[in-house]
């Protein structure tokens, strides 16, 4: 068990096999640049990140992405590749980074509870597609969210939607599952949350340990959800198995 931060309570429970963290490891991960602005917490964005155009963005990562490839020997006159650098850019800022820029997470929709409905609300096997800040490389799995309405319910489709706008981004997945967590409690107005993700980091599959068979599962849980009987019906109803089609 490994808690990033006992404020919020984040745990990572690997599956199969652990990766021994050397203190190198711990301290590049802890660094932060003088020019961030924000907490480890919330994604770290420089101040100005949007004085910046989209369609200039893709014209800088355009440029920067050919120099990339040139260096690595590719021929970028050849028909396969020419297009790649700016294929690449449009991917990044419309795609998988567009939840960078806080006016992509779509409005919520929020109901008034007139059912009084007072149990357990869940949502399991989000499909999950995110982007591992420390390589630039995919994990995917499935992430399930519940929570405990008070006097607001939320559209079920905005729950996939607020994953989607953290997960579309570089991230680590404890900060994402901490994120999915706090801004379900601000959208429906209650403490009572819970978001556990379960993913295959490629990063691991793909290069370093090369460990193509393990997982990790991340939890967090506020309010109700602390309570032993509370969480033991959540982990009922998602009925968590490490399953994978990659």
């Amino acid at each position: 068990m490994f808690g990033v931060d006992q404020k919020n309570e984040v745990t990572i429970f690997p599956i199969q096999k652990q990766i021994k963290l050397t203190n190198k490891f711990m301290s590049d991960f802890d660094e932060m640049s003088d020019d961030h602005w924000m907490t480890t917490i919330d994604t770290p964005i420089k101040e100005f990140a949007f004085d910046i155009s989209e369609s200039d963005k893709i014209k800088k990562i355009t440029f920067h992405f050919k120099k990339i490839m040139d260096v690595l020997g590719l021929d970028l006159q050849d028909e396969s590749l020419k297009g790649t650098p700016e294929r690449v850019a449009k991917m990044y800022v419309n795609e998988l980074f567009s939840g960078l820029n806080p006016s992509s997470l779509p409005e919520m929709s929020l109901f008034p509870n007139n059912y009084r409905y007072n149990g357990m609300l869940v949502e399991k096997d989000i499909e999950l597609y995110s982007i591992c800040e420390h390589h630039f490389i995919p994990f995917v799995g499935k992430v399930h969210v519940a929570y405990i309405a008070n006097e607001n319910i939320i559209g079920l489709s905005k729950i996939n939607r607020i994953v989607q706008h953290f997960a579309n981004r570089p991230q680590v997945q404890e900060r994402l599952t901490i994120q999915i967590v706090d801004k379900l409690k601000e959208v429906v107005k209650t403490d009572d949350v819970a978001c556990v993700i379960e993913a295959k980091h490629l990063c691991v599959s793909m290069r370093g340990v090369k460990d193509s068979t393990s997982s990790t599962i991340t939890a967090k849980y506020s309010g109700t959800f602390n309570e032993t009987a509370v969480k033991e019906e959540f982990f009922k109803h998602i009925n968590l198995e490490s399953k994978f089609d990659i």
